[in-house]
């Protein structure tokens, strides 16, 4: 009679570790793990670290063993402090109209990235490091974690970020307050969680752990169903209701085709974290 290898895990897989200059690009067990490195300059965005991540994300939405990924950041002190002014408007140079938003390439849904993204902030998370925020599936934050907006400070219009905050659902009172008072007044965890920033606050020691303990449980999921289910709800958003539900409608009906409609983790073992 053969072995009853059922309660015997799998071997883990290799880590791939891709190079980038400004991030830290890691696939293991279905999980692309993309980490923000320039604590030295509170991980604030440069050409550099847009084009890596356009090209990240361009990875996690085309490879299809990447089931999941989880976005945080090296250091203790923040999360992103938006763009690095230091390294000047790389954008300036081109006509007015031929301009785009210099946080575009930042966020997984300007790619087009259907698969779920974990989002673990820790320490400051100021201004433009909502592009990473808004266009993430869950956001889980530490309890050293503070969110503002420092476009007041500098006399500089705060809209693009905002508008990403109001789609996500966070109401505008809170958004408001957020844009209006600066780097002056800093919302605390406990705010972020009461407004619908994030969705946990976790111990700091804690966070990474718990984000990847999220990634884990999704990965181990019918990724089609996993993908069909982010790309209904964030087109959503854009739809009127009616619309809404017939795109997502559509999506069951494509989505839950043929075989293996089921929980696809392996005799539904516990998860083995890192």
């Amino acid at each position: 009679m053969a072995p009853d290898n059922r309660d015997t895990p799998d071997p883990a897989p290799a880590t791939e570790v891709v190079e980038f200059e400004t991030i830290e690009f890691e696939i293991a067990e279905h999980i692309a793990t993309i980490t923000l490195n320039r604590p030295d300059r509170l991980n604030c965005f440069n050409e550099t670290m847009a084009r890596n991540m356009a090209a990240a994300w361009a990875r996690v939405r085309d490879d299809d063993d990447i089931h999941v990924a989880v976005l945080r950041a090296n250091g203790e002190r923040a999360f992103c402090t938006g763009v690095d002014l230091s390294e000047g408007a790389w954008w300036a140079h081109l006509n007015r109209w031929n301009q785009e938003d210099p946080g575009i390439d930042l966020g997984p849904k300007q790619h087009r990235v259907w698969k779920p993204v974990v989002c673990a902030v820790n320490g400051m998370a100021a201004g433009g490091a909502m592009y990473f925020i808004n266009e993430s599936d869950i956001v889980i934050c530490s309890e050293d974690a503070t969110f503002f907006d420092p476009h007041a400070n500098g006399g500089i219009v705060s809209a693009l970020e905002p508008i990403g905050m109001l789609a996500r659902g966070i109401p505008v009172g809170e958004v408001l307050r957020w844009a209006l008072l600066g780097s002056d007044e800093r919302m605390t965890a406990d705010t972020a969680l009461r407004a619908g920033i994030v969705t946990e606050v976790t111990p700091t020691a804690e966070l990474r752990e718990r984000a990847h303990q999220l990634a884990t449980e999704i990965a181990g999921r019918r990724p089609e169903a996993i993908q069909g289910t982010v790309r209904a709800i964030w087109e959503a958003l854009e739809m009127n209701p009616t619309t809404a539900l017939r795109n997502g409608l559509s999506y069951t009906q494509i989505g839950n085709q043929g075989d293996g409609r089921s929980d696809s983790r392996k005799n539904k073992r516990t998860p083995r974290f890192r």
